[in-house]
């Protein structure tokens, strides 16, 4: 699954969670230091890949004409321009990989900016990372469903996109967050 801007401070949040409750390390500076590096490579990790999509977007706007004319799949075509275009932008197309990738990145930063300590093998903390990140996403349909739940049961209608909506709807997915012991 695809990572959004929106995801990337509950995923940090729970790098920081996982690695604080496995015991393996020790914290130098607080959940809020790791948090924050994660959170930081998580953000270019998306920003990369939204410059990718953006890019694809131009290149199928401008040749709108050929598209239509050859009766082309725009989001088979999509895809295909994606994956030519994906390692010049940096962009690893299987989520697993990708996830395994920027777990590494994020350990080596951790460690590099002296926010964690550990006498076990790097590929122990690494897993810890990449556990907290796939096991978010994993929860994340399971969470979003909730909190749609909940806001359907209120007595008024709430209209999707509305200020009202978007504050209760975080204020919710921060609780759910903390229900499961994610946050």
């Amino acid at each position: 699954m695809k990572v959004s801007l929106n995801h990337v401070p509950h995923i940090a949040n729970k790098i920081a969670v996982d690695l604080n409750r496995s015991g393996l390390v020790t914290m130098t500076q607080g959940l809020e230091g790791i948090s924050a590096a994660a959170a930081k490579l998580l953000i270019a990790n998306v920003k990369q890949e939204l410059a990718l999509e953006e890019r694809v977007y131009e290149i199928v706007d401008d040749n709108e004409e050929q598209i239509d004319f050859y009766l082309a799949d725009e989001r088979q075509l999509f895809f295909m321009i994606k994956k030519k275009l994906a390692a010049e932008f940096g962009v690893i197309l299987s989520y697993e990989d990708r996830y395994s990738d920027l777990s590494h990145k994020i350990l080596d930063e951790l460690y590099e900016e002296d926010l964690i300590n550990y006498d076990v093998s790097e590929n122990r903390i690494k897993n810890i990372i990449y556990d907290a990140i796939t096991a978010f996403i994993a929860d994340t349909g399971e969470i979003e469903d909730a909190v749609i739940e909940k806001l359907r049961s209120y007595k008024r209608k709430l209209i999707p996109g509305t200020d009202e909506y978007e504050i209760l709807y975080e204020k919710h997915y921060h609780e759910e967050l903390q229900k499961r012991g994610m946050a």
